[in-house]
């Protein structure tokens, strides 16, 4: 039997995203690919406005290790997508973000997947503790 689908409720936080008509394929709905844009965008979003990271100068930053995306249905233009945010995970130096992909209005959800960051020293990619701001805006977003 497989795990039930997530809900509006298992997130958190959310982010509206407006599609664009560059994201269709020949199919006529968004690429898979772009699915993982919202993901990141939701996620850089966060970090950017609530955990204080400068993506130009912050001496450490979070790469991706890893990333999952599970489709349900698809999303089409001019859609605007909300997508939810919740941590899955919250280690010493990584942190493993879900994310749920949702049409702005609807409860059923469209995609949903995970990455997971390693921050790590700008300087020379190496592993490093998830800085103190970063950390304190993510503990909310612990499930």
């Amino acid at each position: 039997m497989a795990d039930p689908l997530p809900t509006r409720a298992d997130y958190r936080h959310f982010l509206p995203i407006q599609t664009r008509w560059n994201d269709m394929d020949r199919y006529g709905h968004v690429n898979n690919m772009v699915y993982y844009g919202y993901m990141d965008t939701v996620v850089t979003d966060f970090i950017i406005r609530h955990g204080g990271l400068d993506t130009a100068e912050s001496p450490v930053v979070g790469l991706v290790i890893e990333s999952l995306c599970r489709y349900q249905h698809p999303i089409s233009f001019p859609d605007i997508v909300e997508a939810g945010l919740r941590v899955g995970k919250l280690g010493n130096s990584s942190v493993r973000y879900e994310v749920g992909i949702f049409v702005q209005g609807e409860d059923a959800i469209a995609a949903h997947g995970h990455f997971v960051h390693v921050y790590v020293t700008r300087a020379d990619n190496r592993p490093t503790p998830i800085p103190a701001g970063i950390r304190a805006a993510l503990e909310p977003l612990v499930m």
